[in-house]
């Protein structure tokens, strides 16, 4: 009986939420075939489906299973939300016959690297019938420089009215189209950022 396996895919992670389109009737779907920047996760889907298999011959896990994952990126500060890439990464992998049903999946670790020549992520997974999970948060020795992170482009107006102080009950700032006040509950950014727009007048554009 099988109890552990090992997949490593080359190339930058890619989230799923980044491809999903929608059919006439509200439906999500993924595209395969469209000739269009969307049928790319679709093809990234299958490459993890081929190199589990290929690295793992004859190996099926049907037990619930621990998964240590390590997601390495070109850039430290442009890539996915590393908790968005799992679901991707584990729908290559049961697609590959390699597990049962993502459910599996009952303790997971995710860690997030760096390295600019050879991005890629290593999965591993180990049955739980003979192996555990330990770990273990201590204090550094010497103190590291911070990695900072700023808001998305599309929340950075509101967060610099956010840290005048202003109260959520007033108004943040002004629709763009309207020039109406507005709040962060009933605003749609635009524009990589740049702009804000009510609801209301959102409505009115589609």
């Amino acid at each position: 009986m099988n109890k552990y396996a090992k997949v490593v895919v080359k190339g930058s992670p890619i989230s799923k939420s980044n491809f999903k389109l929608s059919n006439l009737k509200g439906r999500a779907i993924l595209p395969y075939n469209s000739g269009k920047y969307h049928d790319r996760y679709a093809l990234y889907e299958e490459e993890i489906a081929y190199a589990a298999r290929i690295q793992n011959p004859h190996i099926v896990l049907t037990e619930a299973l621990i998964a240590v994952l390590k997601v390495y990126y070109k850039s430290q500060k442009r890539h996915p939300d590393t908790n968005n890439i799992t679901k991707s990464i584990f729908d290559g992998i049961e697609k590959s016959g390699l597990i049962i049903n993502d459910a599996q999946i009952r303790r997971l670790i995710i860690e997030e690297y760096y390295d600019k020549e050879n991005p890629r992520f290593e999965l591993e997974l180990f049955a739980e019938s003979i192996y555990t999970m330990r770990y273990d948060i201590c204090e550094k020795e010497t103190n590291e420089t911070p990695i900072e992170y700023e808001p998305p482009s599309n929340k950075k107006n509101l967060s610099i009215s956010t840290k005048k102080n202003i109260p959520s009950s007033n108004n943040l700032t002004s629709c763009n189209i309207c020039g109406k006040g507005i709040t962060a509950e009933n605003s749609i950014s635009a524009n990589k950022g740049k702009m804000l727009i009510c609801k209301e007048c959102l409505k009115k554009l589609f």
